[in-house]
């Protein structure tokens, strides 16, 4: 049996980043209770050996708000910008380790929603990284991940609209959702915001 082993195995950059950073800050913060918001990957063996470490992982929105003290890590996902607001709000201190990738859609999306455009996330919804990107939007922001989730919104004609999609989402799924949405007569903006990683990865899978 032939094993073929994908060139880009193991950690992507954003990944790696978000637990060297955790590492980091229990080697620097020594005696300073870490946490992480949300667990800081999606991979229990190093959730479990950073816990080894000390690192307790906060699961919501209220467990943060009762924090008296501490270093709080944001995971490689991301969070809605409520959340940053509210470390920033309570004097919390925090290191961001959200994948720069995902930061950028985090932008993005911040500022097209200043601009006045609805943002379409395609996604899952129920991801970490989506959530956390939805929460950069308004009421607005809708997340997608076909057709007939677009024709469920029932958006005005006039409606101005900038699609951004999860950075791990399938790339030919997107590219088609994006070429039957730009045949209606919405005024498009679509931006490619699917890692670099994630489109080698299902390059690699199909030659496989």
């Amino acid at each position: 049996m032939e094993v073929i082993r994908a060139k880009s195995a193991g950690f992507c950059f954003g990944v790696k980043r978000a637990v060297d950073t955790v590492y980091e800050q229990v080697e620097k913060q020594m005696g300073k209770q870490i946490y992480t918001y949300g667990p800081i990957i999606h991979n229990e063996e190093v959730v479990k050996d950073m816990e080894a470490h000390g690192v307790k992982v906060l699961h919501s929105e209220e467990e943060l708000k009762g924090l008296e003290e501490g270093l709080v890590i944001i995971r490689s996902h991301g969070v809605p910008k409520r959340i940053c607001d509210l470390m920033d709000e309570k004097g919390i201190e925090y290191v961001d380790a959200t994948c720069p990738f995902v930061k950028k859609i985090h932008r993005i999306v911040e500022k097209q929603t200043a601009e006045g455009r609805r943002v379409l996330i395609v996604g899952s919804e129920d991801h970490p990284e989506v959530q956390g990107i939805k929460g950069w939007g308004d009421e607005r922001t809708k997340v997608i991940e076909n057709m007939d989730d677009f024709r469920r919104l029932e958006l005005p004609e006039d409606e101005k609209l900038c699609i951004v999609s999860q950075t791990t989402f399938n790339y030919k799924k997107f590219q088609d959702l994006v070429e039957k949405i730009s045949k209606t007569r919405y005024d498009i903006t679509v931006l490619n915001t699917i890692c670099n990683a994630t489109q080698e990865r299902q390059v690699e899978a199909m030659r496989i």
